[in-house]
């Protein structure tokens, strides 16, 4: 990226106004190819969580689909304010999900180095990908926490990040010292990989990082240094809108307030995108209302939207 492209974005983001801000923000949640036991309700899905997180926040969703020309994407890219790439269980590299990715991931650096805002999000799974995406390669190692809350451990500098530089202080307070963010993964990246490869290194600024459960420090959450792309490594969507009871998920006021803070950044960073669609009908149709969730009706109480490749 040339000098000029960054000094260019980080004047862009300085000069954000309030007045400027987009208060219709469409956000798009990208699909992944649904497990062996779901596929019969459709072959890709995409939580209900995730939409809802980004409602809370203020924002409206569009799900985003895979398996499709590169047009479709460009125009996407180009129409909304921003895309979240969620957790899951698919192929960080040969997964259709992966694919997709790659494809949005490098048209949200061409969007932000000609003066178009556009923030990328990932969670969980999306953080893991946010790392191959800018890595090139899978450097992943095991780092299990699953069904555990766990505070954050900030690293210094995280007071200047943009994620964590305005924290209120009762957030930092939970976050510093309470079981308050959602761990579901069995794999993670550690510090000294994000410092080692020259790559990761020269694109995302580490702000915490936790512990597994056998000891080994895993980054768990970072930020883009010189572009709006955020990743963490625990699920803030689950707090308020995941119920399934095998879980032992943080329901309380002081977990949910954390998870309203950060659906809050999100859709303020996709606020100051500009993005549109061309005309009301198309952007009426993209909405995810168009599509009925799944309801579970069992202990788990998921709700999920399952699309077929072939009619979506």
């Amino acid at each position: 990226m040339k000098l000029l492209s960054i000094i260019g974005l980080l004047v862009l983001i300085s000069q954000v106004d309030l007045a400027d801000l987009n208060y219709r923000p469409i956000i798009g949640v990208l699909a992944q190819e649904s497990s062996q036991s779901s596929v019969k309700y459709g072959d890709t899905f995409i939580p209900a969580d995730y939409f809802q997180y980004i409602e809370m926040g203020g924002a409206r969703g569009v799900p985003v689909f895979v398996d499709r020309e590169i047009e479709y994407y460009e125009h996407l890219v180009n129409s909304i304010n921003g895309v979240l790439f969620p957790g899951g269980g698919v192929s960080l590299t040969t997964s259709k999900m992966a694919r997709a990715a790659r494809i949005i991931y490098k048209l949200a650096i061409q969007a932000n180095d000609a003066g178009r805002y556009f923030p990328l999000w990932g969670t969980c799974m999306g953080f893991q990908l946010l790392t191959v995406l800018t890595a090139g390669q899978n450097l992943m190692t095991n780092a299990s926490v699953w069904d555990k809350a766990l505070p954050l451990n900030f690293v210094n500098g995280y007071k200047s990040s943009r994620l964590y530089g305005s924290l209120p202080a009762d957030v930092y307070k939970y976050l510093s010292t309470l079981n308050v963010t959602e761990n579901f993964h069995n794999y993670g990246i550690t510090p000294e990989t994000m410092s080692l490869n020259k790559n990761l290194k020269k694109f995302y600024n580490v702000l915490s990082t936790n512990v597994d459960i056998y000891g080994k420090i895993f980054v768990s959450s970072f930020e883009g240094k010189q572009y709006p792309f955020y990743g963490v490594q625990f699920h803030p969507e689950k707090v308020s809108f995941l119920w399934n009871m095998h879980y032992h998920i943080n329901h309380g006021p002081e977990a949910v307030r954390v998870g309203e803070y950060f659906a809050n950044f999100l859709v303020g960073e996709a606020r100051k995108s500009t993005n549109h669609f061309t005309n009301q009908t198309e952007e009426i149709a993209s909405m995810i209302a168009n599509y009925k969730p799944r309801f579970f009706k069992d202990a788990t109480f998921e709700l999920e939207y399952f699309f077929n490749l072939t009619q979506s």
